[in-house]
């Protein structure tokens, strides 16, 4: 597990978010639209400028919004009440400015300049299908340009937790990153937490996955096929024993089953809560994130972090969109007092 040295600093953020900055592009499609072209349902997939062009040619209408994984978890965590910063690369460009505006305007702190050259700032197709599956092209564009030079030391020190997005592992620069923000963060006596994002980033770094969780990770929130993948093993419960030994804590969630949180030999299993119909499962993972890290930097004990995370998933997949349309705050005091 992570080592931490204790240092009593100053918290002027709960999470300081590191991921990629990205323009959500999303429109309805069905099943024949998505074997039409290619795509792989349910999944994301990094695509070329061309590839992107030629998509947005043949979507139908739709709704444009800033998001990105951490992005998203940060603006459910303001959406509570929370303080958060963000750290990601946009370019300098129309889709830049209104990330900027976005992200801002929802209450998180920005400070990682844009890039005056290079690619144009990141987009994600995603096309919703009628049982509320989301299927992710996503041309990274900027996104790859964030370096190490790029983490802001004050605003790690500065935050109780630091959250990596594991979409962005990729990029070599990333990598390096992410290390130094684990390090500044530890040093500060601060956790880390990462995101495994999707099955196919889990395939693609499993073993720089697992040395990252075990040895910069403090903790680590997963769906039950990127889990179940890091690990090699098509049983859920399989799991339990392989990740306690790796992090603190492990949130994992398994749709319409709910989500199953370990740490040490505490296994708590938490129930969905359903507020109506799943409209859009994007983003869901993220409000998750979210109302966990709300809680876990408010002293809530892993049982009220897993309730209060599962409600603001539950209001992200009743409509349209990554992020939520009502606020966070008011409907946890509603349904949990």
């Amino acid at each position: 597990m992570a080592e931490r040295k204790r240092h009593e600093t100053e918290s002027l953020w709960d999470v300081a978010g590191i991921g990629n900055a990205i323009v959500d592009v999303l429109a309805h499609a069905d099943d024949g639209f998505l074997s039409g072209n290619d795509l792989a349902k349910g999944t994301m997939t990094l695509i070329d400028s061309e590839r992107a062009a030629a998509l947005y040619d043949r979507m139908g209408p739709a709704i444009e919004i800033s998001g990105g994984s951490a992005a998203n978890t940060l603006v459910a965590l303001a959406s509570l009440g929370g303080r958060g910063a963000f750290l990601g690369k946009v370019r300098n460009d129309q889709l830049g400015g209104i990330f900027r505006h976005d992200i801002e305007a929802a209450g998180i702190s920005f400070p990682t300049p844009p890039a005056a050259a290079g690619p144009p700032t990141a987009r994600c197709l995603i096309f919703v299908t009628p049982d509320a599956q989301r299927t992710m092209q996503t041309y990274l564009g900027a996104c790859t340009g964030l370096a190490p030079a790029d983490i802001d030391a004050e605003v790690i020190a500065g935050a109780k937790v630091t959250y990596l997005e594991g979409y962005l592992w990729d990029p070599p620069q990333a990598k390096q990153a992410f290390l130094k923000a684990a390090k500044l963060a530890h040093d500060s006596g601060r956790k880390v937490a990462l995101s495994l994002s999707d099955p196919f980033c889990v395939e693609r770094h499993r073993e720089e996955f697992r040395d990252l969780v075990a040895h910069h990770v403090d903790v680590l929130f997963a769906n039950e096929h990127e889990i179940m993948s890091l690990f090699e093993t098509d049983v859920f419960d399989e799991v339990f024993q392989h990740v306690r030994g790796m992090c603190d804590i492990a949130a994992l969630t398994r749709s319409e089953k709910g989500s199953v949180i370990v740490s040490g030999e505490e296994v708590h299993i938490i129930d969905p809560m359903p507020l109506g119909p799943v409209v859009d499962t994007t983003g869901a993972g993220d409000a998750y994130a979210g109302g966990f890290l709300y809680g876990l930097t408010r002293g809530f004990d892993l049982a009220e972090c897993g309730k209060l995370a599962t409600l603001c998933a539950s209001e992200v997949i009743g409509h349209f969109g990554a992020r939520p349309e009502v606020p966070l705050n008011a409907l946890a005091a509603e349904r949990l007092g």
